[in-house]
């Protein structure tokens, strides 16, 4: 096998883009070609390899630990093209970065980061949107150089450093009787209709743990998923929601620290091969502001 004659980089790309969600329909139509040409350029790879870059696990496909491995050569392959493509025509050396994080993290927690980045000559972003466990995956991937996420556990495929550390509060209306209290106990949700995530959520899961030890009787007001959304019901009244501290609040809410509730630790995620060039200057910058939040400063 010679992979630099036997291999193009047309077949590695398509077949990185079939890994994203191991899905030959929607990779083709993403990459606008028929189902059974990018079969066959995956297949024809897989012969070329010579190991299995995927299997077939009852009407599911997982990709192999070989198959990641492929994926990420042709992520890195393609941004090497494409940085020597732009000094070939004389464009301004502009490096792009991908970056995957949460929502959440995004409206809160990065954006003086991201400002900072982006202020600086020759740097471009992209930014990924994904839950925990896709930021985990895009950066395994390659499909991003860095991801912020919340983890418990951290694993131990990639690298991972600690970034800021989040409390917990209770958001509610400014009229609310709660709002005499500095501080909200978890007796005092006792009663309370309250605004949380679906079943199967971590947060969810968190705060139904915790309020059942601490034997308080509550009941769901309304589920819903995301910050934003879950601010916009208790804003119009349909129940309280227990948020990150850095959530900026809505006209008409406020919101009371909850110090019986764990802080919700956010990490960096790179892989462990380290980063360089625009992708290490964004590490340094997400660190440098890291705790923008605490004065409002997103």
């Amino acid at each position: 096998m010679n992979l630099l004659r036997d291999v193009s980089l047309d077949a590695l790309m398509a077949f990185a883009e079939f890994a994203e969600d191991g899905n030959f329909s929607r990779a083709a139509l993403r990459l606008h070609i028929s189902q059974p040409a990018l079969h066959a350029k995956v297949t024809k790879l897989g012969a070329v390899i010579g190991q299995p870059l995927y299997l077939r696990s009852g009407r599911g496909i997982e990709i192999t630990e070989l198959g990641r491995r492929v994926q990420r050569l042709a992520r890195e392959l393609a941004a090497t093209t494409t940085s020597f493509q732009d000094e070939l025509l004389r464009k301004d050396a502009v490096q792009t970065v991908a970056l995957a994080a949460g929502e959440g993290a995004y409206l809160y927690l990065l954006g003086r980061g991201i400002r900072a980045h982006l202020s600086q000559r020759g740097h471009r972003l992209e930014l990924i949107v994904a839950d925990g466990a896709t930021t985990l995956e895009a950066v395994r991937s390659g499909r991003a150089q860095l991801g912020v996420a919340a983890l418990e556990t951290a694993p131990r495929d990639v690298s991972t450093e600690p970034l800021t550390r989040v409390g917990q509060a209770l958001a509610l209306p400014k009229k609310h009787p709660l709002t005499a209290k500095r501080n909200i106990r978890l007796k005092d949700l006792a009663g309370a209709g309250l605004i949380v995530p679906p079943v199967g959520r971590p947060h969810r899961t968190m705060l139904s743990q915790l309020l059942q030890s601490a034997q308080v009787e509550w009941h769901v007001a309304v589920e819903a998923s995301g910050w934003e959304l879950m601010l916009h019901l208790v804003r119009l009244g349909m129940g309280l929601a227990v948020v990150n501290a850095c959530c900026r609040m809505p006209s008409g809410l406020t919101m009371r620290p909850i110090p019986e509730l764990p802080a919700i630790q956010y990490h960096l995620v790179q892989r462990r091969e380290g980063l360089v060039g625009a992708a290490a200057a964004l590490r340094h910058t997400l660190h440098a502001h890291a705790d923008a939040w605490r004065d409002g400063a997103i």
